[in-house]
């Protein structure tokens, strides 16, 4: 229905000079898309009023409405090219009016919970990239086709989004900052077993995938597996289910519960928030519970059990270093985020609460001081029942490879489960993880069952020095033994005399 849209906007943003990546166009597009929404939610809201007998306040003044400045209609229904702003006008409005009344909501607003705050939020931190006016007036008329009022219509521009977001992830070489894939978060939602009432907490949110996925999850627990929808002369559009019954057998209070009291998160990178935010938005949730902030700048020593969450879902960044007066808010002191972020993760969780974190395999092995230390603390406050080993190629774009690990917070580890995920096939672009891959996976796992991929390790066999929880498989078949660099540089050494040996064989026989 909005597929040729999104095409449409993407090709007018490809010829604009300010936006030159997939980044921009997801940015430049989640604004305008935003902007849209609020427009429709709020002629709902006046029209849900005017039927009960009450007045509407509106959020935005007449002017900044997107029914007064980027369309408006004339008698007709027909789009008023005479009020319509373009060109020059159009960019001057924007970026010397529209956004700086926008951005004016976070001080005018009541709280950070309010759409009001996240307004001005968004309009703080992202500009207005399309210097061409009559390219913004074309990304515009285009926005304006799309509609948010039925759920056939946010199911397909949640999906869209979402690709928009996949192709975004996958532009560069960090695309796990911004796209886990689905298959994968669907798994270890499934897993984890979210019910409603609990609070749900992602600090490293990203593009809010692990909270959208969650909030589908709980709205219909019960759907058909995704399918692939051929677009007429376009690449294939991923995700897209046929429409579910919405909160069938939720209550009221259900329903407002999940607007409200269920999905938390932060994130640290403009970019993402604003996209975060958006995503939430097209599954649903009307103002979105994500602040904008650097979640490890935060004392643990200050955490209190009413911040504390019953599930955590996250991938959190791992690469990164973090400066060591951020380092002073953990008891394990290290530069790696992601290392950060687990001490994090397990000090927000609840006693009783479950979390699915991705970490980097390397974190199981790693032999120096704060990796062990951790590993400790994780085995003996929490109950790492799981851990599942993904194959390379999981990520797109993120070069490494990366374990997920499953656990309760409120008594040490007896038995770990360990699941090593071998698609048989090699993952890329073209071939990415699909949900049939996890589909062995998530039933196994739930008696914890052996097979030729899975196994128990005892916590009393862990080495209690390195703690080392190194995945190796003992139903796989042969170990694969990896030599020493020192190895293989004297076997290079020792083919190279031989090699020289034969060619002075043969030379005296020249």
């Amino acid at each position: 229905m909005f597929e040729q849209a999104f095409k449409n906007i993407d090709d007018a943003l490809w010829k604009e000079s300010g936006c030159t990546t997939e980044l921009d166009y997801t940015e430049q597009t989640s604004w305008l898309l935003f902007l849209k929404y609020l427009d429709g939610l709020e002629q709902d809201k006046a029209d849900e009023a005017a039927l009960e007998g009450r007045a509407y306040r509106y959020i935005l003044d007449p002017a900044y409405r997107w029914s007064t400045w980027a369309a408006p209609r004339n008698a007709a229904g027909q789009l008023d090219h005479n009020a319509a702003l373009t060109g020059d006008d159009l960019v001057d409005f924007v970026d010397r009016k529209l956004f700086p009344y926008l951005h004016g909501f976070k001080q005018r607003a009541s709280g950070p919970d309010t759409i009001e705050y996240k307004i001005g939020e968004i309009f703080g931190e992202i500009k207005n990239k399309i210097r061409s006016g009559y390219t913004l007036r074309d990304v515009i008329d285009h926005i304006d086709e799309l509609r948010f009022r039925s759920q056939v219509e946010k199911h397909e521009l949640s999906a869209l989004y979402e690709e928009k977001i996949k192709r975004m992830g996958n532009a560069g070489r960090n695309g796990g900052e911004y796209y886990t894939p689905r298959p994968l978060i669907r798994a270890m939602i499934k897993v984890i077993q979210p019910r409603i009432g609990e609070r749900i907490y992602d600090g490293a949110c990203g593009s809010a995938g692990f909270l959208c996925e969650a909030h589908d999850y709980l709205i219909n627990p019960v759907r058909p597996e995704p399918v692939v929808r051929q677009a007429h002369h376009d690449r294939p559009l991923q995700g897209v289910r046929p429409e579910p019954v919405e909160g069938q057998g939720l209550s009221t209070k259900d329903l407002e519960t999940l607007q409200t009291r269920t999905f938390y998160g932060k994130e640290k990178k403009s970019l993402a928030y604003v996209i975060a935010i958006m995503n939430l938005i097209l599954h649903g949730i009307e103002a979105p519970n994500i602040q904008h902030t650097n979640t490890l700048a935060e004392n643990l020593a200050d955490v209190q059990e009413k911040d504390r969450f019953d599930v955590i879902l996250a991938n959190p960044p791992f690469g990164g270093k973090e400066r060591p007066e951020v380092q002073q808010n953990f008891p394990i002191r290290t530069g790696e985020t992601a290392f950060l972020f687990l001490q994090h993760f397990i000090k927000m969780l609840r006693a009783g609460g479950r979390a699915a974190i991705v970490i980097k395999n390397t974190f199981l092995s790693n032999s120096d001081n704060a990796s062990v230390s951790l590993r400790k603390l994780l085995l003996e406050s929490c109950n790492l029942h799981t851990i599942l080993d993904c194959p390379g190629g999981t990520f797109q774009g993120a070069g490494v490879k990366t374990v997920v690990l499953f656990f309760e917070k409120g008594a040490p580890t007896r038995k770990t489960w360990y699941y090593q995920l071998d698609p048989g096939r090699n993952m890329g672009k073209t071939n990415p993880l699909n949900d049939a891959d996890l589909l062995e996976f998530i039933e196994l796992q739930k008696t914890f069952a052996d097979s030729d991929k899975s196994w128990r390790v005892d916590a009393a066999s862990i080495d209690a020095a390195s703690y080392d929880l190194s995945v190796k498989n003992p139903n796989g078949g042969e170990e694969i033994a990896h030599r020493s660099p020192q190895d293989i540089l004297d076997e290079i050494a020792a083919l190279d005399a031989e090699s020289a040996e034969v060619l002075a064989t043969i030379r005296a026989m020249l």
